[in-house]
């Protein structure tokens, strides 16, 4: 089990291995508060794809695959994950408040 230290490749990799075996595909996310440490491991029994970070900024990257594979279990392997966005690129509806009308 050795690390991947690129996300591009991490990302790319856990999909293609998801889309060959869906039925034993695991995904696993382990965070350590007091080492800040964030893992994330995806794996089929033959092989294991690691990749750990302690940079804030990977959360929002982890959110985004964390959506390609909720739409890949959801919507079957075969489906587009290109239209795929995380939460900051899903339009959000205007909200009314209840405050003076102007």
């Amino acid at each position: 089990m050795v690390y991947i230290t690129s996300w591009d490749d991490f990302a790319e990799r856990s999909i293609q291995l998801f889309r060959a075996d869906p039925e034993s595909t695991r995904y696993v996310m382990k965070y350590r508060h007091c080492d800040g440490k964030l893992v994330l491991k995806v794996t089929d029994n033959r092989e294991c794809l690691k990749f750990k970070s302690d940079q804030a900024q990977d959360a929002k990257k982890m959110e985004k695959l964390n959506n390609i594979f909720f739409t890949l279990m959801a919507r079957g392997p075969e489906v587009d994950t290109s239209e795929v966005a995380g939460k900051e690129q899903m339009e959000q509806p205007a909200k009314k408040g209840r405050g003076r009308k102007q």
